[in-house]
C-alpha cells in the first residue's frame, strides 16, 4: 500500500500563521497600552509646562487649524482689572477659593437631579471649565464631564489659584475668534482688560455662559438684568477672593 504523504509545509505553515497572529496581538496591546499612557501622562506634562508657558484652549487651536481668525492677546493676571476677576468669580464660581478644582457636594446635586428625571444644571467650577478649556471639546455629554474631573483635580494639584484663574481668563472665548480678558475688552470697549469698570466686567463675566449671542458692549434686557445682579452679588460676596487679590 502506498504511503501518503503529509501535504508539504501544512503542519509548520499553520505554526507559522498561528505565530505571527500572535505576534501581532502582542504588538497590537503594547501599541494600545502606549496609547493609554500617553492619554494619562500627557495632561500632566502638559499642566506642568503651562505653569510657565502661555497655553492655547482646544476652541482656538481648532480654529487655528481651519486657518480662522483668532485675537487672543495674553496678559498676567495682575495687568486683568479686578473688576473683573471679582465678576468672573462670582459668576462662575463663588467656591474658587476654598475647593480643590471641584464642588463635589454641587456635583452630587446635580447627580441626583439627574436621577430623579430632572435636567441638571451647572456644577461646573473655574477649573473645571479651564480643564475642558484646555484638553477637551465643546460639545456637552456625560462622558466630556465625567472626564473633566480628573483633569481639574490635575490643574488644581500642580497649578496655584492664581495660575487657574490667569489661564481661564486668557482663554476663555468672548465672541466669534476673541479669546481672553485681554481681547475682550479691546474688541468690546476699546480698552485693555486692567482698565475694566465694574459695570463692563460685570458684563463680560455674564456674557461668558453665551459668548456667541451675547454682546457686552450693547447687552440686550435679559444681560443687562444678569449683569446688575452679578453686580450686587459682587458687592454682597465678601472675602471669596482672597487666594486671587
Amino acid at each position: 500500500m502506498a504511503k501518503v504523504k503529509p501535504a508539504k509545509g501544512g503542519a509548520s505553515g499553520a505554526g507559522r500563521r498561528s505565530g505571527r497572529n500572535r505576534g501581532l496581538w502582542k504588538s497590537l496591546r503594547i501599541r494600545i497600552l502606549q496609547i493609554f499612557l500617553v492619554l494619562v501622562l500627557l495632561p500632566p506634562v502638559l499642566t506642568v509646562i503651562y505653569s510657565v508657558v502661555p497655553p492655547v484652549s482646544t476652541l482656538m487651536l481648532g480654529r487655528y487649524i481651519q486657518f480662522l481668525w483668532v485675537d487672543r492677546q495674553w496678559v498676567p493676571l495682575d495687568q486683568i482689572s479686578p473688576n473683573l476677576i471679582k465678576s468672573v468669580i462670582t459668576s462662575e464660581d463663588s467656591g474658587f477659593c476654598e475647593n480643590h478644582g471641584v464642588e463635589w457636594d454641587a456635583l452630587q446635586d446635580q447627580v441626583e437631579a439627574l436621577s430623579e428625571g430632572e435636567k441638571p444644571r451647572g456644577a461646573s467650577t473655574l477649573t473645571m471649565q479651564t480643564a475642558k478649556n484646555l484638553f477637551l471639546w465643546g460639545d456637552r455629554s456625560y462622558f466630556r464631564k465625567a472626564l473633566e474631573l480628573p483633569l481639574a483635580l490635575t490643574l488644581n494639584a500642580i497649578l496655584s489659584k492664581k495660575r487657574v484663574l490667569e489661564i481661564y481668563l486668557n482663554i476663555a472665548e468672548w465672541g466669534e475668534g476673541i479669546f481672553g480678558a485681554e481681547a475682550a475688552a479691546q474688541a468690546w470697549f476699546g480698552k485693555p482688560a486692567k482698565d475694566l469698570t465694574r459695570v463692563e466686567a460685570a458684563r463680560l463675566a455674564t456674557a461668558l455662559p453665551n459668548p456667541l449671542a451675547r454682546n457686552s458692549a450693547k447687552p440686550a434686557p435679559g444681560h443687562r438684568r444678569l449683569a446688575a445682579t452679578n453686580l450686587a452679588r459682587v458687592t454682597a460676596a465678601g472675602p471669596i477672593f482672597g487666594c486671587v487679590l
